[in-house]
């Protein structure tokens, strides 16, 4: 056994199919990795400790009830897992930005916020990342006229021009590409923010 590795996946497996032994293994594997990036956005060993504790918490519930589908991601799974936790710590200790319009938020709202705290910060970073990974799950033209508008801050007009489409393909590209950011994220139950 020693000669090779099992990988996650394998982990996973066997420990669905009652190997408890499995489960220590990924924790072994992905304790340093995962405590880090919590400890790395509270500061607080005995906060950081407690988020990771809830976070395998939350990954044996959801492998117990067979709720696992992340094939062969188990890490990102779990680091997502870890993330949500961190932003709930979050919000439980009353640090992050209030919204007026609590039927929606928008996300570009807190990221033009130049007065966040530190928390803030660091979880505007997080949610900028998020952002960027989600975006490259979009069909190409989509993507295409997203980061030109967004992170190039070009008008729709200069959009036309540089993809030689009209602008009202370029503006139903923008709409589906937002439609198609707000699936992408309620299915992986992705929390962004409140």
């Amino acid at each position: 056994m020693d000669k090779y590795v099992v990988v996650d996946s394998t982990l996973v497996k066997e420990y669905i199919n009652g190997n408890e032994h499995a489960i220590e293994i990924l924790i072994k594997r992905h304790q340093q990795r995962l405590y880090s990036f919590i400890y790395s956005k509270i500061q607080n060993r005995d906060s950081t400790e407690d988020i990771f504790q809830d976070t395998f918490i939350k990954v044996i519930k959801t492998l117990k009830k067979g709720n696992y589908n992340e094939e062969g991601k188990f890490l990102p799974w779990v680091m997502r897992i870890a993330h949500n936790l961190v932003i709930d710590f979050f919000r439980k200790s009353n640090r992050m930005p209030k919204f007026n319009n609590s039927d929606e938020f928008d996300i570009f709202s807190i990221i033009s916020d130049g007065s966040l705290n530190i928390e803030n910060k660091i979880i505007k970073e997080q949610i900028l990342d998020d952002v960027k990974v989600l975006i490259e799950e979009l069909p190409e033209e989509q993507k295409e006229v997203l980061v030109m508008r967004i992170y190039n801050d070009m008008s729709f007009n200069e959009i036309s021009e540089n993809t030689g489409v009209s602008i009202n393909t370029a503006l139903g590209r923008m709409r589906y590409a937002l439609i198609n950011l707000r699936k992408i994220v309620e299915k992986n139950n992705i929390i962004l923010i409140n």
